[in-house]
């Protein structure tokens, strides 16, 4: 699917791969339809989305080739240019589903787009080589692809408006103090580390890891009053379904998604 890989390691896990390691992992329009098609399948049993990146590099942002493809943007008029780009911001928010959690497995460059897909997901975890960095700015564009909201949340406006306009590299060590990732791991053991994560967030059951994960998601944005009104009825119903397993017949050997 234009450089996306899909693998299924285990019924709950899907691995999402950038799949053009010779080139760094390019992205284009068909990249981010291939990404989007990729996200809308994913089968209900799924709890865990690891996307990731082939060979050297995460991914090296938009291929320069596609360049003179998006120039034809600039002739739409408003509503159909507004509508195109909608269509290539969906691939990054797309990966915030309902009770799915998304992981960016980083190793190597993080540039542009690619650096915005890692933003795409709720937790990044890095390899001592990754290298981010928000490109657009300084080809005279801007982050378009729904990556300036969660930048701000990770490191904070100020911060966020220095990495975007100077263009400069961040790297892992640095990432990690700035709240861009979450773990830094050396390059040899970061599927181990990645494969650890999941391994941990599987262990939760699964009704209470997809209420509590979609709590926390724009937690920060809403008011007391409302936050605490959404984790009233998450627990009511978590109380509900915790009842109802306990009280209801369950045969031998078989288990609860809970």
């Amino acid at each position: 699917m234009s450089g996306v890989t899909l693998e299924r390691p285990r019924a709950e896990v899907v691995r999402v791969v950038l799949d053009d390691p010779d080139r760094l992992n390019p992205q284009t329009p068909e990249t981010w339809a291939a990404l989007t098609t990729a996200a809308r399948g994913l089968p209900a049993e799924v709890r865990v989305v690891v996307l990731t990146g082939r060979g050297r590099a995460f991914s090296s942002g938009l291929d320069r080739a596609a360049m003179g493809t998006l120039a034809h943007l600039a002739t739409l008029d408003d509503a159909a240019l507004d509508a195109t780009i909608a269509s290539y911001q969906e691939a990054f928010t797309v990966w915030r589903r309902p009770g799915v959690l998304s992981v960016a497995a980083v190793a190597g460059h993080a540039v542009g787009a690619g650096f915005q897909l890692a933003l795409a997901c709720d937790l990044r975890v890095a390899a001592d080589d990754a290298r981010f960095r928000m490109a657009e700015p300084s080809l005279g564009l801007v982050p378009d692809l729904a990556g300036t909201g969660p930048l701000v949340r990770a490191v904070g406006e100020a911060r966020a408006v220095e990495l975007c306009l100077t263009g400069r590299e961040v790297g892992a060590a640095e990432a990690a103090r700035l709240g861009l990732v979450q773990l830094v791991v050396p390059r040899a053991e970061l599927d181990a580390a990645v494969d650890d994560l999941v391994e941990a967030v599987l262990a939760t059951p699964a009704g209470a890891a997809a209420e509590t994960l979609d709590l926390l998601r724009g937690a920060a944005e809403r008011d007391a009053a409302h936050q605490q009104g959404l984790e009233r009825a998450a627990q009511a119903r978590r109380l509900r379904s915790l009842a109802a397993e306990r009280s209801g017949p369950r045969e031998a050997g078989t288990s609860t998604r809970g």
